[in-house]
């Protein structure tokens, strides 16, 4: 079994010595993030992180993920520790209170996440790429698509991805051709993307890819691409879940170290567009 012990204690002193915690708690929103609640928190975190999520880290690796009929099955263990981890409120520590996040600096959700890297990185890159998912539809999305998705993503209960490397392309994101067409007041993506982290799997009902890929009529180069949403299921305007999308996994890379990861080849557009 894998052995972890959180560093707590230089954990707080980097956080209220180093970064300036009280800085922090000068600003508006922050007034709560007292040293004894930060210090809470790190040890609430560093209890899932040692006992939880480093036990899996071998076992899930020597498992890895499993594509079947249905999709991406996570490694034995994997859907209970992610279920304790959104009970616990982790994956919102710093999302914004209107969106049913806790509302603590970036500072703190930095030392837990590198909790969540130390003990088991297979799991905690799925949160990962959640939150970098969730913090650009927070900036760039339109109000009408924040409050359809955020709340879910924010609590952890869908999971986020970026989708921007394809087999031509690589790193060249200038070289992106997956395209989407325009439809009434949305749009229809045609593609396939590679190496997509945590792509698909069944720790949650839904599963919301943000994709890069050009209209009809975009320049070339890295000017014409655009992000589209494109959610496993596509939701309603209450949010509760609709049909199923026309996008799917279709082949799992394997990354040394980190197998119960899925790092999906995803298919969009394969029968009407997704």
């Amino acid at each position: 079994m894998t052995t972890y012990f959180a560093p707590t204690r230089d954990m707080r002193f980097v956080i209220e010595e180093l970064a300036g915690l009280d800085q922090l708690t000068r600003l508006p929103g922050y007034e709560d993030a007292t040293p004894d609640l930060v210090e809470a928190v790190l040890d609430e975190a560093a209890k899932l992180a040692n006992e939880v999520l480093a036990p899996l880290n071998k076992t899930g690796d020597v498992q890895g993920v499993r594509l079947e009929a249905g999709g991406v099955l996570a490694a034995d263990g994997f859907k209970a520790a992610y279920q304790q981890f959104v009970e616990g409120g982790w994956n919102g520590i710093s999302g914004a209170p209107d969106h049913g996040g806790q509302g603590l600096p970036e500072l703190v959700l930095t030392a837990t996440m590198e909790m969540w890297n130390a003990a088991n990185m297979s799991f905690a890159l799925c949160p990962l790429l959640n939150a970098g998912a969730t913090e650009a539809l927070k900036q760039h999305g339109s109000d009408a698509l924040k409050t359809q998705y955020l709340p879910n993503m924010v609590s952890g209960a869908w999971t986020g991805t970026m989708n921007l490397t394809e087999p031509q392309a690589g790193s060249d994101l200038s070289a992106v051709r997956a395209k989407a067409v325009p439809e009434a007041d949305h749009y229809r993506l045609y593609g396939q993307k590679i190496f997509i982290t945590w792509g698909d799997h069944d720790l949650t009902d839904n599963v919301v890819h943000l994709v890069l890929a050009r209209t009809p009529d975009a320049p070339e180069g890295v000017k014409g691409i655009s992000l589209f949403l494109v959610p496993k299921f596509l939701v309603n305007a209450d949010s509760s879940l609709g049909q199923r999308n026309d996008v799917q996994c279709v082949s799992i890379e394997h990354k040394l170290g980190i197998h119960a990861s899925p790092t999906c080849v995803m298919s969009f557009g394969d029968q009407d567009g997704a």
